[in-house]
């Protein structure tokens, strides 16, 4: 019954009109012709041939209706009619007109050639016609349109590409009519383009004549339509598209274009990490996937920015199983409820605890056993571990010490500390903790290495200032343990917890102003996916004691960053958004850096993960220090500070005050991007 109903409902409006139209065209299409054969006289039209005509009407007629039928001439909107519709009237048309000649040959009377060839191409004509003058005269409507949209308060865009990807934008544009935006001219840097038009638009040169362009045209939006272009060439573009006021979209990618679905809603808002000007990082999959296939894995902090991404990447690659060990259970949660549902059969466990609860952790360890633990569980914000350096040393020195011990005790097969550049000739608390981190990883390599591992004992806690051993805590190793310890450092990620990229984002949706700490500040700047690719690679390369230096690229000025940013949102930085310098905050570097001088660098497989030479130092005499730090830091000591300078004897408080002074006298001009040779040089 419902089969019926739409073949009824198939049958009704614009079909029965154009079953109606069609059976009149085929017919009156050949009388035409046998009246063209006989120079446009009806009177010399032999009286045979008009009866042939008129008694063969109502087979050919049959003939057309079902052969437009099994080819679907029916079925088409004609609204989008293209390339198929026209080969279904071709092919129509010649099987008709084959048709045609065939039965009326047969059964009435042998016709002038002319006759048969006349009247398929004015069947033909007939038909096409009457499918594509519907679309014709809506694209005149739209074009009609568009003309007085110009004229009205629309906004006027410059697409840059075009291709195929910028001719689909274009035919989404002018069909769309909840857009405001009109096309008013195409830049392309293949010079065969120039001066011609894409649907009427004209394409007005290349790249280099962006700027001209959007003055001459007063473009206010500028669409990327470049879907294969490589990143080298698409910073390019975007650097001199971002000169402009306009507002800036990108097309990400070529799926759209290979589908042939190139929509406006398929453009994104550029970001910065679009004008990084380098390909993505990419990593060797086939090493990762067998270092940790069948491996079960734990992640410390697995619910923060790398944690999660950690979990996220490591989860991919088909673990035994995968634990996440962090004290915040909102994020914890997150990442856990993402994972069981992009990985149904992933064996996963969530679990709350603290790295500076060592009873906790030895528990863990003591349960599941893990084979590989990535360690990132730490606290990060530079200002806030000034205010607090107590809770920087027991979170992330003890809390390393902690993990890396229970992890030996029970004979975890690789450990992997995530660090930070902050360490290297450090300035602020939280890197000289991280830095502390890197020594206590260096420290259990080389005792697991020299068979020393029972002066690894637990620092437990402390009570008017003495050291309190956990006489009721049974601690062992194995005669042997084997567990291969590593650290990997590396710079700013984009998009992480407490990135300025985020901070920035929000003071510009809030209306500015967009604060800066100094206009000569420079980090290194990753992904938070490449950065945990190469975490994972650089843990497969570990053999003990290595810090691996992740190649972050070329620094960037934040400066020009947040600057850029301001411009990709199509508004103009100390005009429509402010900037304002509030100066470096307490043990902050105006730059970071990747190695101490005394370390050196060696290479491994992946050009892009080096192994820092480690650096002498009495362990154990560090470790008395550490036990002796932990006095301090359960005191709470606000002379904690003198007491890490003597374990990490590159740590220095940073002169802000002497910088900040200088920082509203001497202005200087800001560059996208600064060279090695340009970095300043460290103070000592």
């Amino acid at each position: 019954m419902q089969e019926q109903n739409f073949k009824l409902k198939y049958l009704n409006g614009a079909v029965i009109i154009l079953f109606i139209y069609d059976m009149i065209a085929v017919n009156f299409s050949y009388l035409i012709g046998l009246w063209l054969r006989f120079d446009l006289q009806f009177s010399h039209i032999e009286s045979n041939y008009l009866y042939a005509w008129v008694k063969f009407i109502p087979i050919y007629t049959l003939i057309s209706l079902v052969t437009f039928i099994v080819l679907k001439l029916y079925r088409s909107i004609w609204k989008f009619a293209g390339y198929t519709e026209l080969k279904h009237v071709i092919c129509a048309s010649i099987v008709t007109g084959l048709l045609h000649t065939l039965f009326i040959t047969l059964l009435f009377e042998r016709m002038p050639i002319s006759y048969y060839i006349l009247g398929t191409i004015i069947q033909f004509l007939a038909v096409i016609g009457s499918r594509f003058s519907y679309r014709f005269v809506l694209l005149l409507r739209a074009e009609r349109e568009n003309v007085q949209r110009i004229k009205g308060n629309v906004s006027k865009v410059m697409i840059v590409g075009a291709g195929n990807a910028g001719k689909l934008l274009l035919r989404d544009i002018k069909r769309s009519k909840d857009s405001n935006d009109s096309v008013v001219c195409f830049v392309d840097d293949d010079r065969k383009k120039w001066g011609r038009t894409v649907d009427n638009i004209p394409v007005a040169g290349g790249r280099e004549h962006i700027l001209y362009n959007v003055k001459h045209y007063c473009i206010d939006k500028i669409y990327v339509a470049m879907p294969s272009s490589t990143p080298e060439e698409l910073s390019d573009i975007l650097n001199i598209c971002k000169e402009t006021d306009c507002v800036l979209k990108n097309l990400p990618g070529i799926c759209q274009l290979a589908n042939g679905k190139v929509k406006i809603r398929d453009l994104k808002d550029v970001n910065i990490e679009d004008l990084l000007g380098r390909p993505p990082i990419k990593v060797n999959l086939d090493e990762i996937f067998n270092y940790l296939n069948g491996k079960t894995i734990m992640v410390t902090g697995g619910g923060g920015s790398i944690g999660s991404e950690l979990c996220r990447q490591i989860a991919a690659h088909s673990p035994k199983r995968l634990i996440i060990f962090d004290i915040y259970e909102n994020n914890a949660y997150e990442i856990e409820q993402e994972l069981l549902m992009k990985y149904p059969e992933l064996s996963l466990d969530t679990i709350i605890g603290s790295v500076r609860d060592l009873r906790k952790l030895e528990q863990v360890f003591s349960t599941y056993k893990p084979d590989v633990v990535y360690h990132a569980a730490a606290h990060k914000h530079v200002p806030l571990m000034e205010d607090s350096p107590c809770e920087a040393i027991k979170n992330n020195v003890m809390g390393t010490y902690n993990t890396a011990l229970a992890a030996l005790h029970n004979n975890c097969k690789r450990f992997v500390l995530i660090s930070t550049d902050k360490a290297v000739n450090p300035t602020n608390v939280m890197g000289a903790s991280k830095r502390m981190c890197e020594m206590i990883i260096q420290t259990f390599a080389r005792k697991v290495k020299s068979g020393k591992v029972n002066d690894l004992r637990p620092i437990t806690g402390q009570r008017d200032k003495r050291i309190i051993d956990m006489d009721d805590y049974y601690y062992s190793t194995s005669d042997n343990p084997a567990t291969e310890f590593a650290a990997v450092r590396f710079g700013n990620v984009l998009g992480s917890n407490g990135s300025v990229i985020p901070k920035f984002k929000k003071q510009i949706d809030a209306g500015g102003p967009v604060t800066v700490t100094h206009p000569d500040i420079i980090r290194y700047f990753m992904t938070i996916s490449e950065a945990v690719s190469l975490v994972l690679q650089a843990g497969n390369y570990a053999k003990g004691g290595e810090i691996f230096v992740l190649d972050m690229g070329t620094p960037i000025k934040i400066d020009t960053m947040a600057r850029n940013l301001i411009r990709l949102s199509g508004l103009r930085p100390d005009i429509d958004i402010k900037i304002e310098y509030s100066g470096l905050r307490p043990g902050e570097k105006l730059f970071e850096e990747r190695l101490m001088s005394e370390e050196g660098l060696e290479t491994t497989p992946n050009k892009l993960i080096s192994i820092g030479k480690p650096l002498d130092f009495d362990e154990d005499n560090f470790l008395r220090q550490l036990k002796s730090l932990s006095v301090y830091m359960g005191e709470n000591s606000g002379n904690i500070r003198d007491y890490i300078k003597r374990v990490v004897t590159t740590y220095h408080t940073a002169q802000v005050d002497s910088i900040n002074s200088e920082l509203f006298d001497n202005k200087k001009e800001t560059t996208n991007v600064l060279h090695h040779e340009d970095l300043p040089q460290a103070a000592n």
